[in-house]
């Protein structure tokens, strides 16, 4: 299910009673509260990555003008349209370290269609659903 924030951008949410429903080999020792911690920050790095590509261009500084051209050339035909982020990004907008842990938590976004991943041109692209 997507959810509109005051930026217009698609998010992604999940309830407790998906969590329920998730296989217990997927799960591990995760929690639902460390699923929805992950899920929020990736939300951030979504909001702050098309914060930036929204901004008219003239008001960019030199850093942020980077990245506005490195989310451009991530863009692919398969992502056209969509809100997506990369690792790259979650290191850049967030505090979360992309370990096994952070992987296993994509894996089950995947599984309860939250998230989808595109791979293609040597980085993995994380759709949002």
């Amino acid at each position: 299910m997507k959810e509109k924030n005051k930026h217009g951008t698609s998010f992604v949410t999940f309830w407790l009673w998906i969590f329920v429903f998730i296989c217990r080999y997927m799960k591990g020792r995760l929690t639902y509260d460390q699923i929805n911690a992950v899920v929020q920050d990736m939300n951030k790095a979504v909001v702050g990555k098309y914060k930036i590509l929204h901004q008219p261009l003239k008001s960019m500084n030199a850093a942020v003008r980077n990245l506005y051209h490195r989310f451009l050339e991530e863009e692919t035909k398969d992502t056209k349209g969509e809100f997506f982020i990369v690792e790259a990004d979650i290191k850049e907008f967030t505090q979360l370290k992309v370990d096994k842990r952070f992987h296993r938590i994509l894996n089950i976004l995947r599984h309860c269609q939250r998230v989808r991943e595109v791979r293609g041109s040597r980085l993995v692209r994380y759709v949002i659903c």
